[in-house]
């Protein structure tokens, strides 16, 4: 895609968030995400199985972890525990939140494009001391809705798509014909390429130059079916880019633009064989970052109730 072409899409996106107006208190795509659908993605559920959406936390380096999260225990002290009386185990945690391996949710000011994040909101509205519009704190009541599995592998034949493939919107449509699903207003999308699981068979690569996405016009499809939020078993972006020039695409078009928060490196191997069973793609999904005020982001576990 050109630089020219994603300039039009650009502006075509912009436009229809544009008309998009804030309810119940809500901006950007969550204003789709109201009491009613809500209410209705309940009647999902149907099992009672819980199935989390998000990998472990890692620890260990790696190519496409080189600055792992920090786990430190901070008590109790050395031969404390053996003791008699009351005594408390604690730790700490740290971690970088947009990194290439853990599962996390972007918020709407993690993207600056043009001098702006999305609405028009400026960007020095974002500061040292943290973002002073459109931060995680627009989830502090968390995401809860109909959540949507699309399964692009089986389409093409393989196990997981290689770094560098696109998924197209034909891909999505052709995914729901396939699953005998369709995707509406105020849904939690998600898409699956495999990543995680070609990760776990041949081990990590440096995802940050090499991984599978969505092709920036297949945001597209999400803008169409007004979607809520979307969610990937990789960065959503495809590295390379397919733009000239801009890094990552799906992140522009879907949150500045938008106005749709991104759930990056979720993990969709135990809810594919669910959905499997369950005869079904959709769900009550309920994601509930933490409450970070000021926050670019969180670490995020998304669940699937079926």
């Amino acid at each position: 895609m050109t630089s020219r072409d994603f300039g039009a899409l650009y502006e075509r996106l912009r436009g229809r968030a544009a008309a998009l107006p804030a309810v119940h208190g809500r901006c950007g795509a969550l204003s789709r995400l109201t009491p009613e659908r809500v209410a209705a993605a309940a009647g999902e559920v149907r099992l009672g199985r819980t199935v989390s959406l998000a990998a472990p936390i890692e620890t260990v380096p790696g190519p496409d972890d080189p600055e792992p999260a920090v786990h430190r225990m901070t008590g109790p002290g050395p031969g404390v525990l053996g003791s008699k009386g009351l005594h408390f185990a604690t730790d700490r945690f740290a971690m970088n939140v947009h990194g290439d391996a853990d599962s996390h949710l972007d918020a709407l000011c993690h993207v600056v494009f043009d001098g702006e994040l999305h609405g028009g909101v400026p960007a020095s509205s974002v500061t040292a001391e943290g973002a002073r519009a459109l931060s995680v704190d627009l989830l502090g009541d968390g995401l809860v809705g109909r959540g949507v599995l699309l399964d692009i592998p089986p389409l093409r034949g393989v196990s997981w798509l290689e770094p560098g493939d696109r998924v197209t919107s034909d891909d999505l449509r052709a995914a729901e014909a396939a699953q005998g699903v369709r995707v509406g207003p105020g849904d939690l999308l998600f898409v699956r390429t495999g990543h995680r699981l070609r990760r776990t068979a041949l081990g990590s690569w440096d995802a940050a130059t090499a991984r599978a996405g969505l092709h920036p016009a297949a945001v597209e499809f999400l803008a169409e079916r007004e979607v809520a939020a979307l969610g990937g078993d990789g960065n959503n972006d495809s590295a390379p880019s397919a733009v000239e020039d801009v890094a990552f695409p799906v992140h522009v078009l879907a949150i500045q633009a938008l106005g749709i928060h991104l759930m990056d490196y979720l993990c969709f191997e135990d809810l594919v064989p669910a959905c499997v069973a369950a005869g079904r793609w959709s769900f009550l999904c309920v994601v509930a970052p933490l409450r970070l005020t000021g926050a670019t982001g969180s670490p995020v576990n998304p669940i699937a109730v079926l």
